[in-house]
């Protein structure tokens, strides 16, 4: 009897072919792992999935879509769209454990969670191929038909839809082949009045199994929900926390836990419910603890209109929020340090000319567990920048922390908010879409060396010529600038971010947009686009072994 050896290398590249799933490493941990088996190649995702919440409840609320996907992924054939996802309300946790441990009809189709948020291969999502993007009002939500809400023709150019409708629902999709790498989708909404009035954006996300949320809040005269929101055709359940300045909040009249979210389904959560007593600054942490799922926060406030707060990057040592505008009234930073230690953090901020420490705090002490919140009073002085949070000592044992900032721009009844939470570096590429000619404006922070980096104009939406710059970042400054506009372009538009070369680099997008006088704005950071995995080259064993030796 014969037999051949194959590698550990050999073997997950199998299982990758099999399943369509590749773990996403990072370039520290691919070189680690190369050293056991192999030199670890970087090679295009063949999937992705995003997932966008409902925008709006409001009667007075418009809402533009633009998807984007750069050219150069692999292949000739794919699709890319958005589909309608259910609305439904939180269950009660008892029946949701119970549901959440029922089997699919569709078991045969790998839906399970991936801690290394990996963009899975969703097999049960509709075929969006050949589809035309594009469309408005009720007709672009896509309400009872099998029509994807928005799609792709090609990549390189985007694909704009818009909708005032106040039902208007969460979406759910997929892109492969060459759709697949880099796939972008932003959603913006003016709200002319009321609650959260002004503009709230976001980029819509990557679903996965933990998020970290500082910088949410109970307080009498806000409400933050956060949407939950099911890509894939199994149950997920989630728990929900709340971390407040004295540690863990009790819970209030829901608990929380063992939240059911129905197959390709959203369910929004008001965070008051889920303490007491109004809290002002909350930390929430979001576990699905079978299957996975696209969480956001909408916060919304009387006097401070109100917008999209992402997640923060995964806990670390350090953390960097970029793009504080230029004329913000007023910064407030919140820092959870996640596990059992203190964390002691110097706080900076990269401008123009360098790292500066703002007066009186130079340095922050954080709890274990729980909320620390600051306002850095004029920390910014007509100078766009970069919050850097470093430890305050050197060495490797230093605590994780997660963090995000809320910003203020204009005075009295005209203010406006908005969240610019920690990022992870742009490691090779990141894009942002749903530009506009006139209130776009680009930040990029080297607050390590100095980076080079190419930034490019995609063509517009209603046509145009893509238009492409390289941007010399000196090392601890942040620089913010209106980013190139493609030629003849019409329509919205995407940037892309490439880095070319030096120290990491982190990037954020804001856009304004002034309605009577409120100087509305929405900051998304720019985190790399996960366009590729590190995936270990086989080594296989042709050696044959016989029974006999």
């Amino acid at each position: 009897m014969n037999r051949t050896v194959l590698s550990v290398g050999a073997v997950a590249v199998a299982l990758a072919a099999v399943t369509g799933v590749a773990a996403l490493t990072a370039p520290e941990e691919a070189a680690s792992s190369a050293e056991s088996v192999g030199t670890a190649a970087r090679k295009p995702v063949e999937r992705s999935t995003l997932v966008c919440p409902s925008p709006s409840t409001s009667d007075v609320a418009e809402t533009a879509y633009e998807a984007f996907t750069p050219k150069g992924g692999p292949g000739k054939k794919g699709s890319a769209a958005l589909y309608a996802a259910e609305r439904a309300d939180p269950q009660d946790p008892a029946d949701g454990e119970e549901n959440g441990e029922s089997d699919s009809e569709e078991s045969g189709k790998d839906k399970s969670q991936d801690k290394n948020k990996d963009d899975a291969k969703d097999g049960d999502s509709e075929d969006g191929g050949g589809s035309e993007g594009g469309a408005s009002g009720e007709d672009a939500a896509g309400k009872g038909n099998g029509k994807p809400f928005l799609s792709l023709s090609s990549p390189g150019t985007p694909v704009a839809a818009e909708t005032d409708d106040s039902e208007a629902p969460a979406l759910t999709g997929t892109a492969d082949g060459p759709f697949a790498p880099g796939w972008t989708v932003q959603q913006t909404t003016t709200v002319a009045a009321g609650a959260g009035r002004g503009l709230q954006g976001t980029s819509c996300s990557v679903p996965d199994t933990s998020f970290w949320f500082p910088g949410a809040g109970t307080a009498e005269g806000r409400q933050d929900y956060v949407h939950l929101t099911n890509p894939d055709s199994t149950p997920a359940v989630v728990d929900l926390e709340l971390y407040g300045k004295e540690g863990k909040e009790k819970a209030g009249q829901g608990s929380g836990k063992g939240i059911t979210v129905p197959p390709h389904a959203t369910v929004p959560v008001l965070l008051s419910t889920l303490t007491p007593e109004p809290v002002t600054n909350v930390t929430l942490h979001v576990i699905a603890r079978s299957g996975r799922v696209g969480a956001l926060i909408q916060s919304s406030d009387r006097k401070l209109g109100g917008d999209w707060l992402a997640p923060s990057a995964d806990p670390g040592p350090g953390q960097v929020l970029p793009g504080i505008p230029e004329d913000a009234t007023a910064v407030r930073l919140s820092v959870l340090a996640p596990g059992g230690a203190d964390a002691d953090l110097k706080v900076q901020l990269a401008g123009k000319s360098g790292r500066i420490s703002p007066a009186g705090h130079e340095s922050l002490h954080v709890k274990a567990g729980m909320v620390t919140t600051v306002d850095l009073k004029g920390l910014i002085k007509g100078e766009a920048g970069s919050l850097v949070l470093s430890p305050a000592e050197d060495g490797d044992d230093a605590p994780d922390v997660v963090a995000a900032a809320r910003v203020l721009r204009g005075k009295g009844s005209k203010q406006e908010t908005a969240f610019i939470p920690a990022t992870a570096p742009v490691q090779k590429r990141a894009t942002a879409a749903g530009n506009t000619a006139s209130g776009t404006t680009l930040a990029l922070a080297a607050p390590e060396g100095g980076a080079k980096v190419r930034v490019t104009a995609s063509p517009g939406s209603g046509g145009g010529s893509p238009k492409s710059t390289t941007v010399t970042l000196k090392g601890h400054t942040t620089k913010a600038f209106t980013p190139p506009r493609p030629a003849d372009g019409k329509g919205g538009y995407a940037v892309t971010v490439e880095r070319l070369s030096g120290g990491p680099v982190y990037a954020s997008r804001t856009l304004e947009h002034e309605q009577s006088g409120v100087p509305g704005f929405t900051v998304q950071t720019l985190p790399d686009d996960r366009s590729t995995v590190a995936v270990p080259e086989s080594a296989q064993d042709l050696s044959v072994l016989n029974d006999d030796e």
